[in-house]
């Protein structure tokens, strides 16, 4: 016993025997609770988390297993740091382990953040399926790397600073450098403004017809920079999506029915019955059309016109196909003539009445005007 207490008293680097077996011994029962940390995740955690139909708890701890162990580990360590009671001369060596300690559980937390980012790009990308356009296809992957450089970024800033160096000059040195490639990465940077404002407003899908300034067409594809549209000569026009998002946009694919407008002018021989029975014809006959909606129209006798009488048409068909909508106003336009026809009534076009005065005329007729 004797010989046992002098090998626990005898001193190595300054610690003593019994300091070192009691921080084995932690170190020990640290790396049997990793094991039982271990064995409950995989045989408690993951099944009960299969068990549901979200995949959001199976990807957290996937996530948060690996790290959690590493923690216990580094618990233990701590331990045995504080048990060893290392030496603080001529070298700060307990300091040293302190920021080493440190520096690992940084390491653990910016690992379960790194694992954590599939997390949220399981919750985007069930999101981004329901989608038409592949611009979300192709941004996911983008925030998703961007995410994780982010995390390890800050996480080298943290090592650095726990190992006791100054990074206010490195963060000095990185704004300056950072406002050079934003500046020479500008149009790139509002690019991807614009991908996320289409992608969060939604003002139009693939195949949808679109008009957008001067351009007009279909879209064909919606990009990561950029934004396709196939115009009616059948030319393609790659438009950045910075303009895009600062356009005002006109979705013709998006209207419930499309508008028919005609002003019809009579000639003024018409009388007022004529009128009368003109405008309740044309009226009963967009009632009885099949491809007019019947929600709203309008027709009216307006305006005295400079050469016409001018009757309003107002309503819209029921399609929006554009070949069929032309056919729908063929027909109603044909039926008005045939109505008009039956009355007896004449559309008008423009003209002008001259009247010439002779020697011998002092004034000419009311209304008339004078011809140099």
């Amino acid at each position: 016993m004797e010989t046992l207490e002098t090998l626990w008293q005898q001193t190595v680097l300054g610690i003593s025997a019994g300091r070192y077996a009691a921080a084995f011994a932690v170190l020990l029962l640290a790396l049997v609770a990793k094991k039982f940390l271990a064995h409950l995740f995989t045989r408690l955690l993951k099944p009960l988390a299969q068990r549901t139909e979200t995949r959001y708890d199976d990807e957290l701890i996937a996530g948060i297993q690996k790290p959690a162990e590493l923690l216990v580990v580094i618990g233990g360590l701590f331990v045995g740091v504080q048990i060893l009671q290392l030496p603080l001369e001529p070298v700060n060596v307990r300091l040293f382990a302190y920021n080493l300690l440190k520096v690992l559980v940084t390491f653990a937390v910016a690992w379960t953040l790194f694992n954590l980012v599939a997390l949220v790009d399981t919750f985007f990308g069930r999101w981004v399926h329901r989608t038409e356009s592949t611009l979300d296809d192709h941004l996911l992957p983008f925030i998703r790397k961007s995410l994780r450089v982010f995390i390890v970024f800050i996480a080298v800033l943290m090592v650095i600073q726990n190992l006791g160096y100054s990074i206010s000059g490195l963060l000095a040195s990185l704004g300056i450098g950072g406002l050079a490639v934003a500046l020479a990465a500008k149009d790139t940077l509002s690019n991807i403004f614009g991908s996320l404002m289409i992608i969060l407003d939604r003002p139009f899908h693939l195949g949808d017809w679109v008009k957008a300034g001067e351009l007009e067409g279909v879209v064909e594809e919606v990009g990561f920079r950029s934004t396709k549209i196939r115009t009616f000569a059948k030319t393609l026009i790659t438009v950045p999506n910075n303009k895009i998002a600062d356009m005002a946009i006109d979705n013709f694919s998006r209207m419930p029915k499309r508008r028919i407008k005609l002003s019809v002018g009579v000639t003024y021989e018409t009388t007022p019955a004529q009128m009368r029975r003109a405008v309740e014809e044309i009226r009963a006959m967009l009632k009885s059309h099949p491809a007019i909606h019947q929600e709203f129209m309008l027709v009216h006798f307006t305006d005295f016109g400079a050469s016409s009488l001018d009757i309003l048409v107002y309503c819209f068909t029921g399609t929006t196909v554009w070949g069929e909508y032309l056919e729908a106003r063929e027909d109603v336009c044909l039926k008005i003539m045939d109505i008009l026809e039956g009355l007896g009534m004449e559309i008008a076009f423009p003209s002008r009445s001259l009247y010439l005065r002779g020697p011998g005329q002092d004034a000419l007729p009311a209304g008339a005007e004078e011809m140099a």
